[in-house]
């Protein structure tokens, strides 16, 4: 019997046009003869549309930005919605969901607690890591926690930089120094960061940030190489080789990431064996700090003296066939086919151990 999938993509984020790319590559990859996929868009707007089931992938993006013209649901009678002509029953429900979203409304949790509420299976992290992963303030202070070495940094909320600006400059520069990178404390794919080489240039990176979140992050600029890692798992996760980010620009950014391609993803990292087993420690600690389910990339920084310093991890990585996080797993033996296979199995398995705790005593 084939599993009723359902692929939520889109967002009300500054990342929609990310989630929809990755929503068109997913539908690509997928076996139809495993699987019935449903479509779940949801507009830059915030509306969720329903779309008929898929009879083949799509054909581009356009084609997943569902219209809303009589096809807005409710997200909290997903299941039901999904078949409004017919007689809802636990055969026409849907099996598992996919959400293929990145940054706020999505990746941090709050559709998490949506579909748990709701009971449905779904892929990935479950609220609190998806939460923690999506604030970098948070992320943070749990690694700290869990002992893994990482940059120094200074955060604070938009109000506090409109009262304290030039004593929070002063922090940031006495603590940090130049440069320095600004970053919105809950959003990914280089979205609103910046680097910063003096005063003038974080005042200006501050402003930007803002406009994308209410706190800011700000850490001191790593000299190192920029090396990624691969975590697949529930309780027993495992590891996929490393790969090396070498951006020809000054660093990894949106449009480095998602347009010019003026990036090399060297995979296998030139790292020593050593080195490797020590990245592969490190990353399951902080899948394991997070309480990770599914996937997570974790981003390190290898420095000149031959340390690792963790970045972030990031809950819902790119996921194109092109992305750092499938490439990693291909590399390791598993392709993207069989990836996304792998981790609806997951997905399943999680929500088969959740329904086994008690809730009456």
């Amino acid at each position: 019997m084939k599993i009723k999938l359902g692929l939520l993509y889109g967002g009300k984020s500054a990342e929609h046009r990310v989630s929809l790319q990755t929503a068109l590559a997913v539908t690509k990859a997928l076996d139809l003869t495993k699987f019935e996929v449903n479509p779940i868009y949801i507009t830059d707007s915030g509306e969720w549309v329903r779309g008929g089931q898929l009879e083949g992938p799509a054909e581009n993006v356009k084609a997943l930005e569902l219209s809303t013209a009589g096809n807005t649901i409710s997200p909290v009678a997903l299941n039901r919605e999904l078949f409004p002509t017919q007689k809802t029953n636990e055969e026409q429900t849907i099996d598992v969901i996919f959400p293929l979203l990145h940054g706020p409304n999505g990746e941090d949790g709050t559709v998490q607690g949506l579909l748990e509420l709701m009971n449905i299976p779904y892929v990935g992290n479950g609220v609190l890591s998806s939460s923690a992963g999506m604030d970098k303030v948070f992320m943070k202070n749990l690694f700290a926690v869990a002992g893994l070495k990482q940059a120094k940094y200074v955060s604070f909320i938009r109000k506090e930089w409109e009262r304290k600006k030039e004593e929070l400059s002063g922090e940031i520069e006495e603590k940090l120094g130049y440069p320095c990178f600004v970053k919105p404390a809950n959003l990914g794919s280089s979205v609103g960061i910046s680097k910063c080489r003096n005063r003038e240039e974080l005042v200006v990176a501050c402003a930007e940030a803002f406009q994308f979140d209410r706190k800011v992050i700000v850490e001191e600029g790593i000299v190192g190489r920029e090396i990624e890692i691969g975590i697949l798992g529930n309780d027993d996760p495992e590891c996929s080789v490393a790969g090396e980010i070498a951006p020809k620009k000054d660093f990894y950014d949106y449009t480095a990431k998602y347009e010019d391609g003026n990036t090399e993803l060297i995979i296998p990292a030139d790292i020593t064996e050593e080195q490797y087993e020590t990245l592969k420690v490190d990353a399951i600690r902080a899948f394991k700090a997070i309480d990770g389910a599914g996937l997570v990339r974790a981003d390190f920084f290898l420095t000149e003296d031959g340390e690792f310093l963790i970045n972030e991890v990031n809950t819902m990585p790119g996921f194109t066939p092109f992305s750092m996080f499938p490439l990693l797993w291909q590399n390791t033996g598993v392709s993207y086919p069989e990836l996304i296979e792998r981790l609806v199995g997951l997905a399943l398995e999680r929500h088969e151990e959740k329904q086994q705790i008690k809730h009456t005593f």
